[in-house]
């Protein structure tokens, strides 16, 4: 049995769909069409797991194809990248907003058009492993109640993983974070149950980020306005992906993927929270998650040396961060630097 990926190229230009399949044939079992509307028939019939699909086409264009292709349950999640010659921002946002998971613009790179394709193909097959894991454990916990507890740090974590995944960033990211909340919990004083919750509720910090086109994600340099408008929007994505949970521990996962990016003297986001205005276990996660990020290489910097580290804590006690957090992350750097050296990135 073949377990090579199916993808289907929409585009009324015979020469664009050639290019395509000398590009994608040996790597992929690939279907092509000149016509939205055969498209739409042909999926009727035919199962893919990506789509490539151009804007303008003479008898129905490629928002429309894709907005009918979202409208209907079989093929709502099949993944819809836009490959086309507009390049004008509208464009691009509507292609988005109808539910598109990428957007390349022509003439593209073999390279690039390979790199986007095997990326949204792999979360693609992890949102399905997931959905089939929830499922699983969702049939299961009506049988088994003891279970609950455990299954929904196992969810949380493993959301929180591919969420980090998806970023370039690794699973050990959000397990430092985890145990730099867990010491500042404990050293703040916080109760045991309160502790183990912000403990395991940390992971989902940045959740949000699961909503974020990859052309913002990924990108190896510095954001423009609008692009760094739309990254910040995933403490509120975030929010709304997880609000409606009344377990205790989502509330809690919902309260640090929303808060984390607030700031002591109000400057922060996506609310403008002030001071203790922002929850305890808000204020925790934005120093556990600056720090790791600022000694961590990311796709757009080096990690910073740890004495650079130290200097913008003290330079931002009151003003990113909770002053008396600041003061017990300082008096216990040896103990942050240790978990930090325990889990290092491969």
């Amino acid at each position: 049995m073949s377990t090579q990926k199916t993808i289907l190229i929409v585009d009324d230009t015979e020469t664009n769909v050639e290019t395509l399949l000398e590009l994608l044939e040996d790597k992929y079992d690939v279907l092509a069409t000149l016509s939205g509307t055969d498209a739409l028939q042909m999926l009727e019939e035919e199962s893919v797991d990506l789509i490539l699909l151009d804007i303008v086409m003479p008898d129905m264009d490629g928002y429309e194809v894709c907005k009918r292709l979202k409208q209907n349950a079989p093929t709502r999640d099949i993944p819809v990248v836009f490959i086309t010659a507009k390049t004008d921002e509208d464009s691009i946002e509507k292609a988005y907003e109808l539910g598109g998971v990428d957007y390349i613009t022509k003439p593209f790179r073999a390279r690039e058009v390979l790199s986007r394709i095997s990326n949204h193909l792999m979360l693609s097959d992890q949102k399905h492993i997931l959905e089939e894991m929830v499922q699983e454990k969702t049939k299961e916990l009506h049988d088994i109640n003891a279970e609950l507890e455990e299954t929904q740090k196992e969810v949380v974590f493993t959301m929180g993983a591919i969420g980090e995944q998806r970023s370039k960033e690794t699973g050990n990211h959000v397990k430092r974070v985890a145990l730099y909340s867990e010491k500042l919990a404990q050293y703040y004083g916080l109760s045991t149950k309160e502790v183990k919750e912000l403990k395991e509720a940390s992971p989902m910090h940045d959740i949000g980020k699961v909503a974020i086109p990859d052309a913002i994600l990924l990108k190896p340099a510095k954001f423009t306005e609008n692009e760094y408008e739309k990254m910040k929007e995933h403490a509120n994505l975030g929010y709304e992906m997880l609000k409606h949970s009344q377990r205790s521990l989502l509330k809690a996962a919902t309260i640090v993927a929303s808060e984390h990016h607030e700031k002591w003297d109000g400057t922060g986001y996506p609310i403008g929270l002030k001071g203790k205005e922002i929850h305890i276990y808000g204020r925790i996660t934005a120093i556990a998650d600056v720090f790791d990020a600022l000694g961590s290489k990311r796709v757009y910097k080096e990690a910073w040396s740890d004495e650079k580290i130290l200097k913008l804590f003290h330079e931002e006690k009151g003003k990113h961060f909770d002053p008396d957090l600041v003061d017990i992350f300082l008096a216990h750097t040896e103990e942050f630097f240790e978990i930090r050296n325990n889990l290092v990135d491969k």
